[in-house]
């Protein structure tokens, strides 16, 4: 059985589907026109995960900070270590970066084979999701990284945020846990 709506009924409704998907763009629309980009330092007040970390930490040997900029304006970031080895704590990913940096300086070569993700937020919804997907593009097109994982805090929101962004679990640690984020 067919139902007939009045035509008033039914303007309204295409009206509002038109209004919602409008609204939708401009709510993601950010998202097209950013870009990545190493970031000198950070407000580190701004971090959720590890605030106690200093931008001298964060841009140590083997450290870099990235950002995903939109018309000037930092709408998420992530903070990798560059690594041989998978660290278990934040103290074992300082010693891990220094002395992967510290080995590939002597060899004259780019840094540790594991960028490891120690922290990221973001500013505006979309952006999370869309900085692990420009970092991850910048891994694949690296020579000398082969492995992308975390080193996450014991919450369940780092563990959905991480699974749903296509990451495995690897290993849970006393104070942290290690996600993989599939590169080759």
């Amino acid at each position: 059985m067919k139902k007939n709506f009045n035509p008033r009924i039914k303007a309204r409704l295409r009206k509002n589907r038109q209004v919602l998907s409008k609204n939708i763009d401009n709510f993601f629309g950010w998202v097209k026109g950013a870009k990545l980009v190493e970031l000198i330092e950070c407000n580190t007040k701004e971090d959720p995960v590890r605030p106690e970390l200093d931008n001298k930490f964060r841009t140590g040997y083997g450290r870099k900070i990235f950002g995903v900029e939109y018309k000037g304006e930092i709408y998420a970031v992530m903070c990798f270590a560059y690594t041989n080895e998978i660290p278990k704590s934040v103290e074992e990913l300082e010693k891990l970066s220094t002395d992967a940096f510290l080995q590939t300086a002597m060899r004259d070569q780019a840094g540790g084979q594991i960028a490891i993700a120690y922290t990221v937020w973001s500013k505006k919804k979309g952006g999370g999701k869309l900085i692990v997907k420009e970092v991850f593009k910048k891994i694949k097109k690296s020579n000398h990284l082969n492995r992308l994982i975390t080193l996450s805090p014991l919450t369940e929101m780092a563990t959905n945020f991480h699974e749903r962004n296509g990451a495995k679990l690897i290993q849970i640690n006393e104070t942290s846990q290690n996600f993989e984020y599939k590169v080759m």
